[in-house]
C-alpha cells in the first residue's frame, strides 16, 4: 500500500521544452554537446589546479568545489532531460521527482554560500594581503566549505520537509524539463497558500542574506582596490570581475523564478534552462578565458603531457 501522501500520484509527467519532435530532436543533439561541455571544462578546472602547485592556493581550493557542485547541478535533470528528447511519455517517479528538488535546493544553496566564501576570501587577498595565507588557513577553508554544504542541506531538507505531507492525488503534469518545487507545489490536492509562502520566505531569506553579504564584500574590496596601484588595480579588478559575472549568472535567474513562483503562469523555461545549465557551462569558461594563472597552468600541463610523449 503507497504511503498516503502520494497514495494516488506514483509518477509525474513532464512535459519538457517542446512537443516538437523536430525540436525535441535538435535539442537532443545540441544540449548533448553543451553537457559534454560542462563535464570537460569543469573536469578541466579540477586536474588543473590538482596537477598545478602553483595554483595550491586558498582562491582555487573554493574554485575545484564550485567545479564539482556545477558538474552535479547540471547532473541532477541534464542526462534525463537529454534522453527524454527520444521518449514520447516523459515519467518521473514521485520518489525520483522528490530527489530532484532536494538536490536542486542542496546545490543551490551550498553554492549561494560558497560564492560568499570566495568573496571572503577574495576580500582578505586583497585587503589584507600580508596577512592572506594567515587568515585563509586549511582550517579556515574546511570550515567554510563545511558551512556552506551544512547551510545547503539545511536549506533543501527544510523545504522537503513541506512536501513530504502533501497528498498528491489528481493532476501529475509538471510544465517543466524537471521537477520544480514551485510547479510540483501546485498539484497538491489541499490548499497550500500558507505552505507557498513559507517557501517563499525559506527561499528569499538564504538568497537575501547571500546577495547582501556579496554585495557588501564586492564593495569593499572595489573601494579599497581603487587605493591600489595601476599595476595591482588592473589584477584584482581581473579577477574581481570574473567572480562578479559569476554571481550575476547565478543570481539574476533565481531572481526571475522565484520573485512570482504561484502565479497562474507556469515558471520561464528559459530561466530554468538557463540556471541549470547554461551557468555551470559558463563558470569554468570565464575562470579560464579571464584567469591568467589558470591559462598558464593549462598551457604548461599541455606543453608537459606533449614532451613526454616525445621521450617514449
Amino acid at each position: 500500500m503507497e504511503k498516503a501522501n502520494h497514495s494516488m500520484v506514483s509518477e509525474f509527467i513532464l512535459l519538457g521544452l517542446s512537443k516538437s519532435q523536430n525540436l525535441q530532436i535538435l535539442f537532443f543533439l545540441g544540449f548533448s554537446v553543451v553537457y559534454a561541455g560542462i563535464v570537460l571544462g569543469n573536469l578541466l578546472i579540477l586536474v588543473t589546479v590538482t596537477f598545478d602547485s602553483c595554483l595550491h592556493t586558498p582562491m582555487y581550493f573554493l574554485l575545484i568545489n564550485l567545479s564539482c557542485i556545477d558538474t552535479i547541478l547540471a547532473s541532477f535533470a541534464t542526462p534525463k532531460m537529454i534522453v527524454d528528447f527520444l521518449r514520447e511519455r516523459k515519467t518521473i517517479s514521485w520518489w525520483g521527482c522528490y530527489s530532484q528538488m532536494f538536490f536542486m535546493h542542496l546545490l543551490g544553496g551550498s553554492e549561494m554560500m560558497l560564492l560568499v566564501a570566495m568573496a571572503i576570501d577574495r576580500y582578505v587577498a586583497i585587503c589584507k594581503p600580508l596577512h592572506y595565507m594567515t587568515i585563509m588557513s586549511p582550517r579556515v577553508l574546511i570550515g567554510l566549505l563545511l558551512s556552506s554544504y551544512a547551510v545547503g542541506f539545511v536549506h533543501s531538507s527544510s523545504q522537503m520537509a513541506f512536501m513530504l505531507n502533501l497528498p498528491f492525488c489528481g493532476p501529475n503534469v509538471v510544465d517543466s524539463f524537471f521537477c520544480d518545487l514551485p510547479l510540483v507545489i501546485k498539484l497538491a490536492c489541499k490548499d497550500t497558500y500558507m505552505l507557498q509562502l513559507l517557501v517563499i520566505a525559506d527561499s528569499s531569506l538564504l538568497s537575501l542574506v547571500c546577495f547582501l553579504l556579496l554585495l557588501v564584500s564586492y564593495t569593499v574590496i572595489i573601494c579599497s582596490v581603487r587605493h591600489c596601484t595601476a599595476s595591482g588595480s588592473s589584477k584584482a579588478f581581473s579577477t574581481l570581475s570574473a567572480h562578479i559575472t559569476v554571481v550575476t549568472l547565478f543570481f539574476a535567474p533565481c531572481v526571475f523564478i522565484y520573485v512570482w513562483p504561484f502565479s497562474q503562469y507556469s515558471v520561464d523555461k528559459i530561466l530554468s534552462v538557463f540556471y541549470t545549465i547554461f551557468t555551470p557551462l559558463l563558470n569554468p569558461i570565464i575562470y579560464t578565458l579571464r584567469n591568467q594563472e589558470v591559462k598558464a597552468a593549462i598551457k604548461k600541463i599541455r606543453t608537459r603531457h606533449i614532451n613526454s610523449k616525445h621521450t617514449l
